[in-house]
């Protein structure tokens, strides 16, 4: 009898589409392609001088060179608590905090922690691309809840209700959001969070985008919002976005203590601890200032406020005015039934190819959140290249008829 070479379990993971695009455009400029790439979720943006300097120092230290504790280090992990205290308004246990290799490591583990074989997960949609791939791996089934651009992109009690089924488990949810930007106001994360403990549904709620707010959008936690939620909800956080540490890779997990215990004995087994010199950065970062944060914040307001604009340009596109995180989520069925250069535009993934190929601008389809019918752009690139990008857009769109 013969035996798969690969296991299908891992057989059935589909590549990051956030990743592969942003493979290709690379690919394409080193070629000597002028592409414009808008698929990276990463900021343009250096990490601050002074969490550079703390890893310098870090490198200079004995002890860093060791192992240390799995789930992190104490300094770290009680800084992460004084900073969740600061920003999120309520206390949290340093020892019910994993430090783990970035944002990713924390998702796959949350599920992990939760979920058993056949158990349903709540994803809105159109939802980050790892979430669904993720929940399987953890042997749940994810069960889309999709509210499209007429509702900002955001669900109700009323949608979550009507997907609920006796093998519902947990909720996803992720505010700012990617791919959308859409940030839930205080009043509808208070409703989502009293509908999960109405209905004994764990909630994972994924904050990493949490500083980068616009147009007067209030941060918002659910754990604040609805106390009594704390036992029945795990945090998910991390430095990447915010403090423009994405290859650092340092995330978190926050949780109830049973869940926390499991989800560490995982970590021990898979990675042990996350590297020290990054772990002693992002104690730099959580434990310092804001203002570089914001410094970055506003960069990317302008550049929100100028795609945003150049997008609603183009007719067939409906552009929703993202209030959070670093994209633009355009709504593009309008263009679907037109003719551009000979082709007829069918779905998003086509007409990102069509993009690619003929403007030379690397967008994300909307086949990778969830229903075709939309295109994410990051606007985390420099002013110049946004706007070459998006005029390039415009010109190769006004050809569709």
């Amino acid at each position: 009898m013969s035996k798969n070479r690969v296991s299908k379990r891992l057989a059935a993971i589909a590549p990051s589409a956030t990743l592969a695009v942003d493979a290709k455009a690379k690919e394409l400029k080193a070629a000597g392609k002028p592409v414009i790439g808008f698929g990276a979720g990463e900021p343009d943006f250096p990490t601050p001088d002074y969490i550079v300097e703390a890893a310098i120092a870090a490198c200079k230290d004995p002890a860093n060179y060791k192992y240390t504790m799995g789930k992190g280090l104490p300094a770290l992990r009680e800084a992460i608590a004084a900073k969740t205290l600061r920003d999120s308004g309520y206390e949290v246990d340093p020892n019910n905090i994993i430090v783990t290799n970035g944002g990713k490591q924390a998702v796959f583990q949350a599920f992990a922690a939760l979920v058993d074989p056949g158990d349903e997960v709540l994803l809105p949609a159109p939802y980050w691309t790892t979430y669904p791939e993720a929940i399987r791996l953890a042997g749940g089934v994810p069960v889309e809840v999709f509210a499209g651009a007429d509702k900002d992109y955001k669900v109700t009690p009323e949608d979550l209700e009507a997907a609920r089924t006796e093998k519902t488990k947990v909720l996803l949810v992720c505010s700012p959001s990617n791919p959308t930007g859409s940030v839930y106001t205080p009043e509808e994360l208070t409703a989502l969070g009293k509908w999960a403990v109405d209905h004994g549904v764990w909630v994972i709620t994924d904050e990493i985008y949490e500083h980068l707010l616009y147009d007067g959008a209030e941060a918002a936690h659910i754990v604040k919002l609805v106390p009594e939620l704390a036992d029945t909800c795990v945090v998910l956080n991390g430095v990447a976005k915010s403090y423009a540490m994405t290859g650092w890779r340092v995330g978190w997990m926050e949780g109830p203590t049973d869940v926390i215990k499991a989800a560490a004995n995982f970590q021990s087994h898979l990675t042990s601890n996350v590297c020290n010199i990054a772990q002693r950065a992002a104690i730099a970062a959580v434990s310092g200032p804001l203002d570089e944060v914001f410094k970055m914040r506003d960069a990317f307001d302008r550049r929100r406020k100028k795609i945003v604009s150049m997008l609603s340009e183009i007719d067939g596109l409906s552009v929703p005015v993202p209030r959070g995180a670093f994209y633009v989520y355009p709504d593009v069925t309008g263009l679907f039934g037109r003719t551009l250069d000979g082709a007829e535009i069918e779905s998003s993934g086509q007409l990102a190819g069509l993009i690619l190929e003929k403007a030379e601008v690397a967008a994300v389809p909307g086949e990778a959140f969830g229903p075709s019918g939309f295109l994410r752009f990051s606007y985390a690139l420099a002013d110049a290249d946004l706007e070459e990008g998006i005029s390039r857009v415009q010109d190769l769109l006004a050809r569709a008829k």
